[in-house]
């Protein structure tokens, strides 16, 4: 793991404001899902961008994501996705088309709210590259 942290993929401003102890301590699992997704996605973006990105949210506790997430079942409870961020719209659409371009691997990735921010999972055994936006609410397929 070059570019990220355990810490930063589990810090929460909400979790803080809410007294949500949002570290996965001795889940292996969640710990390995991190570890997957820094090194063969997020670190290899990182690399190819050149530039620092930046982690909204990454792994969320049952009990966060419940506050946070309309989505119960959310890879983010894995330890499996990110919520990411160059800091602005245009350079996250960069990102995006950067990482739909490049061989890196992913499962789906998310352009969300007109690329506020990319959601980006990976479950190390489907490799499926699903690219959808969040248009109201709703997720619609891409090609592109």
């Amino acid at each position: 793991m070059k570019y990220f942290t355990y810490e930063e993929l589990t810090r929460s401003a909400t979790a803080k404001k809410l007294h949500i102890d949002n570290f996965p301590y001795f889940n292996k699992e969640v710990f390995a899902n991190l570890r997957a997704l820094v090194e063969n996605t997020l670190d290899p973006l990182r690399a190819a961008w050149g530039k620092p990105i930046r982690v909204n949210s990454g792994y969320r506790c049952p009990k966060l994501n419940a506050v946070v997430s309309k989505v119960p079942n959310s890879s983010h409870i894995k330890g499996q996705a990110a919520d990411i961020t160059t800091g602005s719209k245009i350079d996250n659409k960069r990102l995006w088309d950067l990482l739909i371009e490049s061989s890196i691997p992913y499962t789906k990735v998310i352009n969300e709210k007109d690329f506020s921010w990319l959601h980006i999972s990976l479950d190390i055994n489907n490799i499926s590259r699903i690219k959808l936006k969040e248009v109201n609410g709703k997720y619609i397929a891409v090609q592109r």
